[in-house]
């Protein structure tokens, strides 16, 4: 590796070669695809290290543990392991380079997911790719059953879903993730939209609230009584979607992420019929979740910090965004999602629904906490317990004491 001043910027040991860590993904394909111009217009060298979610986890747990100072920029969950690595201080504090760069227009990006970016008031990563919850549904079961618009709350969620299912045997009326940990977060917009959180102001569990006791309730009936035959209670996204796209249920709430298995002909059988819809509204309003998935952060290890934020600067930037969202990667940015090139290749209904879920969405899809796969385990359970006939309420104030002592240990 060459070792130049140029580019530099005062890092003590900056280097000319940028070297960043990307998971697999479609967002990294595109990048890549582009990254020879951003190489041209700067001079410098990017090195891609791509690997899967599981080796990146692997690779960050030991190099960052460790100090390494051969990883400059990466691609990481701000909602999985963003706490862990903050707290940590693996991640280069980007406030002072967002804000004073004019061309980068750090304000044209979405508040909430940059909330999820920040930690004790200090921006430590960008966000890149973003997702809301919308609401899958078959146009044509809804014309068969005299609907003539999808539901606009929750109680006509119900009464939709429990028409439909007894008008065509055999197709459930809702289906949704039931896995204990996989459906933490799409059950979160329902519990947001009852008016209930994971936590409260001062980080106090709050599972046990009424108003989260009825979203479990809820949640959980809807699956029992409107979901598929003899319903299991592991299913995450894929299997879920499988049973949307095989035609055998009518309303499917998830990420819109993913929405290209449902209207892909090669993948879906109802791709034809398929339509989206915001969150439907409880209580508290249509309150869905819209997170960050992925954003980009800066070692803080790292001698070459000035030259790895012109890289963010240029990947996380207006142009790179547009061309991402134009190609179905949802980002983070305003202007993306207000031009109307930026919402061309999505389908018109669902670009509406991702409107909704941008102006009233919460920041967050489950406890934002350091050990996320464990806080998962345990708000997850009335999920199970409700799906299965159990007293969701019981099993809520159970869970919630075991996540406050989770809190607890945590806090220590």
């Amino acid at each position: 590796m060459t070792l130049s001043a140029c580019g530099g910027g005062g890092d003590s040991g900056a280097s000319d070669t940028v070297r960043v860590t990307l998971v697999n993904h479609v967002w990294t394909e595109n990048i890549r695809k582009v990254i020879p111009q951003f190489e041209q217009e700067t001079g410098l060298k990017v090195e891609v290290t791509q690997l899967g979610e599981d080796q990146l986890s692997d690779q960050y747990n030991v190099k960052l543990n460790a100090g390494s100072r051969d990883i400059d920029v990466m691609m990481y969950r701000p909602l999985q392991e963003g706490r862990l690595f903050a707290e940590n201080g693996y991640l280069a504090d980007l406030t002072d380079k967002a804000e004073g760069s004019a061309d980068f227009d750090f304000a044209d990006f979405q508040e909430t997911p940059v909330g999820a970016t920040t930690h004790e008031d200090k921006l430590v990563g960008i966000p890149i790719i973003t997702e809301q919850q919308v609401l899958y549904y078959r146009k044509d079961l809804l014309e068969k059953s005299g609907f003539t618009a999808p539901p606009a709350t929750l109680d006509e969620l119900k009464a939709q879903a429990t028409k439909i299912q007894a008008d065509n045997p055999g197709v459930a009326g809702f289906v949704a993730r039931t896995g204990k940990a996989a459906a933490v977060t799409q059950f979160s917009s329902f519990l947001y939209s009852f008016g209930g959180d994971f936590v409260d102001a001062s980080g106090k569990a709050t599972v046990n609230t009424p108003a989260a006791k009825q979203a479990y309730a809820f949640y959980g009936g809807l699956l029992r009584e409107n979901g598929p035959a003899n319903v299991s209670t592991d299913m995450s996204w894929s299997e879920a979607m499988a049973i949307f796209t095989q035609g055998q249920a009518a309303f499917y709430p998830e990420a819109n992420s993913l929405y290209k298995n449902a209207t892909d002909p090669a993948k879906s059988k109802v791709s034809e019929t398929v339509g989206f819809a915001p969150m439907p509204a409880g209580p508290a309003g249509s309150k869905p979740y819209n997170i960050p998935s992925w954003g980009l952060a800066v070692n803080e290890s790292s001698e070459n910090q000035d030259n790895a934020w012109k890289f963010i600067e240029w990947a996380a930037g207006k142009a790179q965004t547009l061309e991402q969202q134009k190609a179905g990667v949802p980002g983070a940015r305003t202007s993306v999602w207000e031009n109307p090139e930026g919402i061309s290749t999505y389908p018109a209904d669902m670009a509406d629904a991702i409107t909704v879920s941008l102006a009233n969405g919460v920041g967050h899809d489950r406890p934002v906490v350091e050990r996320v796969a464990q806080a998962r385990e345990i708000v997850g359970q009335p999920i199970v317990d409700a799906i299965t006939g159990g007293d969701a309420a019981a099993s809520a104030e159970t869970a919630n004491a075991a996540f406050q002592k989770f809190l607890d240990d945590e806090a220590r």
